[in-house]
């Protein structure tokens, strides 16, 4: 079967063809029925099936492959490797999910794990998914505000971290962010496990803190037997940002989140077991998630959990690790790409490369300098791929487990199969043809594995995804795109304010809070603008309170670094704008509305567009003149 048949199935006739998909998985018992959209834009799949995550992940492979490689962490940080079978991982896991249950974890509490990219990162949270509880993930790089947010949101029973991470051989103190984000959350968690690397001292609170290495010598013989869940019951939460200061926790179900991982490694990244694959993100992102964690596993392919730099101790470390461990797929983004095609050449052409089979990229969008040097450098297919933390797996890419459909240079490929994705025009919520710009959307019901809602809020899962087009049900990716007469999508950018830096989705409602929190700042407007490097990068304009304080370029040098150290305190350094310029007024509509699109256009040195509805056309000008420094 060719793709364009495989994916023609997956949408006239979706119950054979994910009942198909579903037996990529195993289940303790079979599912009564594949799909159930009888509460749109609700979907249940494989209802009344029940099976876990972590069985699918690891325990199945014991059975078969005990002594495979199953995890492989590598920190060039602390200079250490180790290599865990999955025989190794499974009595590793069993350990954590037997400490959280005597910390007083069940099945449906949640736990937030806020942890460096560490082995014990990834036992916790297969330890979660053994016991059938809620993980929710938040990146190391948040600062206590942020992290604070996302506890008083989950209310974890249970918070896992650790003394430290390190970037750059500069160690990242973890303990204090989490005790100033939960004196400052109103939920107090339970209990607080935390691993100490020797990177920094830490204070344990008496009654609440527990220390993993002594907990786990207790628990080193523990057999933790597997809690089979039903299909639709929540797996995870994480979250992202959105258009408001609130962050948007995207609940994940079980059984369609497994069976979507196990196809999509088989059909869009062919994988198989025994091999080994290298995802150079973070588990605090989806990608981390999906294929560091439990897409790669899922398929008894080892996979390699990095902590550290692309460059460090060298540009070619990531080239060594392929090498060294015989890599066959390998997943990293546009923008650590344009990184290592600033090294010297020969840290690539060292080492033998030959095992690698393909490339896959995504995060942000793919331009054809870079597509086309590490396509030449590395001489293996480039493969695109465009998803969403909402949908979990690619939504466009190409399937070459399929067949051999060659990718198009600016284009992340063709839909893939279950999403009926359209392109729609917002205003009047008609399709748009070939070549017309448009939203790009995917019509209910989404497929297995994406969202299932925003974790305690239903109304805003609809407000917030399905009720953008007049007279139609469709999920928003609030992304622009158009379709080319091959059927090739190309997305153009985003529909609203969350921008895109090195594949990190902020939310520019967040940072723009977080700077007017500063005593001395009345308004601000935060746009994102291109970057060479980056895709995006996030620069604020903001009018001072005090004029006199941002009178002089010492003044105002001064009063930028006050307002990047609010951010880099209450949202951590990810969120950090690259600029912070002052005017006395900002480009508003006369009815209030900022023009960050106008804002946006001279940043980029384009035409600011349309200005017919601006109060002050003044407010520009000043916007230029901060500009020109």
């Amino acid at each position: 079967m060719n793709y364009a048949e495989f994916y023609r199935q997956s949408i006239t006739d979706p119950e054979t063809f994910w009942k198909e998909q579903a037996s990529r998985i195993d289940w303790h018992q079979p599912f009564g029925k594949v799909r159930d959209y009888s509460n749109p834009p609700f979907a249940k799949w494989f209802v009344g099936g029940k099976t876990n995550l972590c069985h699918n992940a690891v325990d199945r492979w014991v059975a078969s492959q005990p002594d495979a490689a199953a995890l492989i962490a590598i920190s060039t940080e602390t200079e250490t490797e180790k290599t865990y079978t999955f025989r190794e991982l499974h009595a590793e896991v069993n350990r954590m999910a037997a400490i959280m249950l005597s910390l007083g974890v069940t099945r449906g509490d949640r736990v937030l794990i806020y942890m460096p990219m560490i082995a014990e990162a990834v036992f916790a949270m297969l330890a979660c998914a053994r016991i059938g509880a809620i993980h929710s993930v938040v990146f190391g790089g948040f600062a206590s505000n942020s992290l604070a947010t996302r506890i008083d949101d989950a209310t974890p029973k249970l918070i896992v971290s650790a003394d430290a991470g390190s970037r750059g051989g500069k160690a990242i103190a973890y303990k204090p962010l989490l005790d100033e984000a939960i004196e400052l959350a109103g939920h107090k968690p339970q209990r607080v496990l935390l691993v100490d690397r020797k990177l920094m001292p830490m204070n344990l609170v008496a009654g609440r803190d527990t220390d993993y290495a002594s907990e786990r010598e207790r628990y080193l013989d523990a057999q933790v037997p597997v809690v089979w869940l039903e299909s639709n019951e929540p797996s995870y939460i994480l979250y992202t940002s959105g258009t408001t200061g609130k962050p948007k926790g995207v609940q994940r179900d079980v059984g369609g989140y497994a069976v979507a991982l196990a196809a999509s490694m088989r059909h869009i990244y062919c994988g198989k077991p025994g091999e080994t694959y290298f995802c150079t993100s973070d588990i605090g992102w989806v990608v981390g998630h999906s294929y560091i964690v439990y897409g790669p596993l899922i398929a008894g392919m080892a996979t390699i959990m990095y902590e550290g730099l692309p460059t460090r101790p060298d540009g070619g470390v990531w080239w060594s690790i392929v090498d060294k461990y015989k890599v066959s797929r390998m997943f990293s983004s546009p923008t650590a790409i344009r990184v290592l095609k600033k090294q010297p050449p020969e840290l690539m052409r060292k080492y033998d490369l030959s095992s690698l089979q393909a490339l896959y990229l995504a995060g942000e969008p793919l331009d054809e300098p870079t597509s086309a040097w590490i396509a030449g450098a590395l001489g293996v297919p480039i493969i695109d791929n465009y998803w969403q933390t909402e949908t979990g797996w690619p939504i466009l890419s190409i399937a070459r487990g399929l067949d051999q459909r060659a990718t198009r240079l600016g284009s992340p490929g063709v839909p893939m199969y279950g999403y009926n994705v359209k392109i729609i025009n917002e205003s009047t919520g008609e399709e748009c043809g070939a070549s017309q710009k448009g939203v790009l959307a995917i019509e209910g019901p989404l497929p297995p594995g994406c969202m299932q809602t925003i974790y305690g809020d239903d109304e805003r899962f609809v407000k917030t995804y399905w009720s953008n087009f007049p007279q139609r049900l469709a999920y928003s990716t609030f992304d622009w795109g158009i379709r080319d007469a091959d059927g090739y999508y190309f997305i153009l950018g985003r529909t609203d304010d969350v921008i895109n830096v090195a594949g990190h989705r902020l939310g520019t409602r967040e940072i723009e809070e977080s700077i007017a929190s500063h005593p001395n700042i009345a308004e601000v407007a935060v746009v994102g603008i291109a970057d060479q490097l980056k895709g995006q990068i996030a620069v604020a304009f903001a009018i001072p309170k005090n004029v006199d304080a941002a009178e002089t370029p010492e003044s105002r040098k001064a009063l930028e670094a006050e307002v990047m150290a609010t951010v880099d305190h209450q949202l951590g350094a990810v969120a950090r704008p690259a600029r912070v310029y002052f005017v006395g007024q900002l480009p508003k509509t006369r009815s209030g509305k900022l023009l960050r699109r106008s804002i946006q256009a001279l940043c980029e040195g384009r035409d600011a567009g349309d200005l017919t509805t601006i109060e002050d056309p003044q407010s520009l000008q000043q916007i230029r003149q901060a500009l020109a420094g």
